[in-house]
């Protein structure tokens, strides 16, 4: 089994320099002040004492001589060095506790509108690292099957290096099996020492015939994901077997496997979504950690499913995800998730309905289309999405002329705008952006094409997608050897440009 803590991302908040990353927009008013890339370090231990906290600006929108850090909304004594850097001293109150703390800066300013403050940045207080845990006995081991009205079953597992508290909670019990789907999944937990856990196991799990796993998860001691410190935690490397019923046999679904790809966070990293196989079929699963939220049941449900709940046909990939968790984008070559499905590993966006009106109901839609009909027979791959889901960009590898996808053949290059419409079979792999007018009145979805020229879009060697900003105003592209961000030239709606030139950095 793998590290399920590890393989998901769980309890994460990612520390980022990228544009856009980390961005915790703590202003009712838009930014007006600088516009801030990185602090370091990016994290201390918690009880550390003062300490040096260097904020580094852009140089298009730096400092001014009377600008301040401000750390938690608490401006810090500022030294002003240069007009992209500036230091600060943290005193020791503020990170006597584990979590996340915001920092921005603060360039008095007047005028209407005119707030001065910056875009913040996350820096983490993280504790020791916890420990991974062992179980060396679950009891009972087993329980007879049940036909109906399924009693629950408290079983007590034994170990060493539970955790009964932490800086992000404790440890948790779980179990994976035919009624979870093959997906690791919390269960209650009522009493917890160093060595022993008192557990449920919900009635509902005893009515199939299984050979399930019970493990024990420690968090990790901090809420992060990119240049982490040792954070610790995990899952067990010595799960249990538990039987129910006689001499059952293993479980009819595998358990899920995240796909050796990047999982994708909501930003207060309750929600996380990943590839995990079922059946030999690697679906989209989304995970609800439950972080920071209290009396929440951890859950995991399939997404790269249909609207009857039938799960996907065929492998899905590359889950992207907008940052309060309700949307995810993904490239899937299930025929099944939409009628008339066009063939070939396709772009859809899924809406969870978190956080939405209680009317809500989930529903699937097709991404890598356009109404002119220049992406069909296109496979569509590495999605990137916008803050709010409405725009989707992504890869489409077109067909060349001996049919076969990925193939050499010359583009059929066209006058005024690139759009999906006049890029035609050109053989080679395109970066396309949908706006799908979600939540926007008097909107026609369209798509367009952002590649200037055939090719731009990395090659099959060196497989890239592009990175759609926040507010869908800048997308990157990468080729293998060189990144380009493209700029406001190119129009996809009144308000919203996307580019089709830009500089090689």
């Amino acid at each position: 089994m793998k590290r399920f803590w590890t393989a998901l991302a769980v309890t994460i908040i990612s520390v980022c320099t990228f544009s856009g990353c980390g961005d915790n927009y703590t202003s009712i008013q838009n930014p007006t002040g600088a516009t801030i890339t990185t602090v370091a370090p990016t994290g201390v231990l918690l009880g550390s004492p003062s300490f040096t906290l260097t904020v580094i600006a852009s140089s298009f929108n730096g400092f001014l001589t009377t600008t301040v850090i401000e750390v938690n909304g608490q401006k810090i004594p500022t030294t002003f060095l240069d007009t992209v850097t500036l230091q600060g001293v943290v005193p020791a109150s503020l990170v006597a506790k584990s979590g996340s703390l915001s920092v921005q800066t603060l360039t008095p300013q007047s005028g209407a509108g005119m707030n001065g403050l910056s875009n913040s940045l996350t820096f983490l207080v993280f504790g020791q690292p916890n420990p991974l845990p062992m179980v060396s006995s679950i009891s009972p081991a087993s329980a007879p099957l049940c036909s109906s009205n399924c009693s629950s079953l408290k079983i007590t597992v034994s170990g060493s290096n539970f955790l009964p508290t932490s800086t992000n909670g404790p440890s948790q019990v779980t179990f994976t099996g035919v009624a979870t789907n093959g997906v690791e999944t919390a269960i209650t937990v009522s009493n917890i020492t160093a060595t022993q856990i008192t557990a449920t196991i919900p009635g509902a799990y005893l009515a199939k015939p299984d050979s399930a796993k019970i493990n024990v998860l420690n968090p990790p001691s901090g809420i992060c994901l990119v240049d982490c410190p040792n954070l610790g935690g995990g899952d067990s490397t010595t799960p249990q077997t538990f039987t129910i019923g006689s001499g059952a046999a293993p479980a009819a679904v595998s358990a899920a496997v995240p796909g050796e790809e990047t999982p994708a966070v909501s930003r207060d990293g309750r929600y996380v979504a990943y590839a995990g196989e079922q059946n030999q079929i690697s679906q989209i699963l989304l995970r609800d950690t439950c972080v920071g939220v209290e009396g929440c049941t951890p859950s995991t449900k399939v997404i790269s499913e249909t609207a009857d709940g039938a799960a996907g046909n065929g492998d899905s990939h590359s889950p992207v995800m907008t940052a309060d968790g309700r949307f995810v984008a993904f490239s899937s070559a299930a025929s099944n998730l939409i009628e008339n499905a066009q063939a070939g590993r396709q772009i859809y966006l899924r809406d969870t309905c978190i956080g939405a009106a209680t009317d809500c109901k989930s529903s699937i839609s097709l991404v890598s289309t356009d109404t002119s009909g220049a992406l069909t027979g296109t496979e569509a791959i590495l999605p990137s999405i916008s803050a709010t889901g409405r725009f989707v960009a992504f890869v489409a590898v077109t067909a060349g002329h001996d049919g076969k996808t990925g193939g050499a053949a010359p583009a059929v290059k066209s006058s005024g705008p690139p759009s999906a419409a006049n890029e035609t079979n050109s053989g080679l792999r395109q970066v396309f952006v949908r706006d799908t007018c979600l939540a926007t009145a008097n909107c026609t979805a369209r798509t367009t094409r952002i590649t200037t020229e055939p090719g731009d879009a990395a090659d099959s060697t060196n497989p890239a997608g592009p990175a759609l900003s926040a507010e869908a105003k800048h997308i990157a592209l990468a080729n293998g050897k060189s990144a380009t961000v493209l700029t406001t030239t190119v129009p996809v709606d009144d308000s919203v440009f996307l580019a089709a030139t830009g500089a090689n950095k």
